[in-house]
Formats: structure tokens, sequence, C-alpha cells
């Protein structure tokens, strides 16, 4: 699974997930526009991957369409093309939904679902005409519920949906788009909920004990599935989803 002479953006792509598929991609031989609201930890890791290969940062709110029309044209300005989008920053809304703030929804689903469409318009406009590869970070969220993640389970289900749409309308001009459903991987997201919790580590000894596979996932983890959708090893894939969680949501989790 190659990657060589392709361009890809990685949203919120400072840290756990997006980086890990960042510096997957550079690995497998692209270009690396890394995009992250975090400016300073977003420019570390792509002078980090620039080492390897070829890796640029920009700053920018998914939310914010000014930001992403500014970071595709920075994208075609350095590499000169875009093939690969991987829509992957969100953010978490821990809350239960009869006192959850209106203000605080919005933001969860403009980061979370809005961004991705915004991106995904964006590229599309570029990928036209030469095809390319959208890769949506979605959750098990999509699918199973837990208490106080209303918003969050929302938006996750909402990336599925967004994902077969783009497959369908944009399938004939050769753009795929696929989704991943990450079960509990380690990140800093994963560190703040395990913070909160009121004995961390017998939450966490309890998560461990969700998976049959006897572990919590890693961005490495993810970063393989989105490059196996991204690559020409899934050509023939669209408008589905890959769950990468360890079988915990087999094991009925």
């Amino acid at each position: 699974m190659r990657l060589d002479n392709k361009v890809a953006i990685v949203t919120g792509a400072a840290m756990g997930i997006g980086a890990g598929i960042a510096e997957r991609f550079v690995e497998a031989g692209a270009a690396v526009m890394v995009f992250d609201i975090k400016d300073e930890a977003a420019r570390q890791i792509a002078e980090k991957l620039s080492r390897e290969g070829r890796a640029l940062a920009v700053q920018g709110d998914v939310a914010c369409e000014e930001d992403i029309q500014r970071a595709v044209a920075q994208t075609l300005e350095q590499f000169g093309a875009l093939d690969i989008l991987v829509n992957n920053a969100g953010i978490a809304g821990p809350g239960q939904l009869v006192d959850y703030p209106s203000a605080d929804w919005d933001r969860v689903l403009e980061v979370n679902l809005k961004g991705y469409f915004l991106f995904a318009k964006h590229a599309i406009r570029v990928m036209r005409g030469r095809g390319g590869a959208i890769v949506n970070i979605s959750s098990v969220h999509a699918f199973v519920s837990y208490v106080g993640n209303a918003v969050y389970d929302a938006s996750k289900a909402g990336i599925i949906g967004l994902t077969r749409a783009l497959a369908l309308e944009y399938g004939p001009e050769k753009i795929r788009a696929n989704a991943i459903c990450p079960g509990y991987i380690n990140t800093p997201m994963m560190d703040e909920w395990l913070a909160i919790q009121p004995d961390s580590e017998a939450a966490l000894k309890q998560v461990l004990s969700f998976h049959p596979l006897g572990r919590i996932g890693t961005p490495r983890d993810v970063a393989d599935a989105a490059l196996f959708l991204a690559s020409d090893a899934a050509a023939f894939i669209s408008g589905t989803y890959l769950v990468v969680d360890g079988a915990m949501t087999a094991a009925g989790h």
C-alpha cells in the first residue's frame, strides 16, 4: 500500500489519530498538509515529518470555510495537487441531553460534521477531473450509544450518512469516500476522558476487559486502516465504513 506522488490533507493532525495518519502517509510516500487549530503543535508535527518526506502545516478551524479554502489553496500552491482528504478533526461533548447547552451542541456539530462537509466540498472541487479518495474518521459511537454522549453520537452517525452521500454523488467522477469507526484508541482525548472518571485506573481496567484482543487501539492501528482506504488497494471500495475496535462492538460493548 503506497501513496507515492499523492498529496493529502489530514485535519486534526497535530496529535492523536490525525498525527498517526499523517506520519503513516508520509512513510508511504505522500506529501501531507497537516491542518489543525493548534498552530504550534501542527508545525512541530510537520517539521518532524519533513525529515522523512514532504510535509507542511497550516493552522485553521474546520468550522471556518475561509480557513478551509486557504488550506486547500496552500496545498495546491505547495504541492501542486490534492488527491486525498482525511477528515479527522473532532471534539468530545459529554453531557446529559436535557441539560446540554445549545451553543455547545452547535459547536460539536460544527467541528465534527459541518467541518467534514466543508472540507469535502472544497477538496472535491479540486479532485474533479483526476479522481481522489476521502477518508472520514467516524466512531463506533455512530451505532453504539453511551449515556451522556448524545451530541457526539449524533455527529459520528451523521458522518456515516455524509460518507455514503459523497460516494454516491461523486463516484462517477472517480472520487471514493469511506469512513473509519475507531473504538477506544490511546489518544489525548481518551486521556481526558479517563481524567474525569471517579477512578481512572478502574475505568481503564474495565475498558480493557471490553476488548477480546486484550488491548485498546493505537493511532497506528487507525492509520493503517486509513492508508488502505486511501490507497489503490481499495480502488473498488467506496461508500462504506471499516470498524477498528479490537472486536469490542462484536463483544456487545
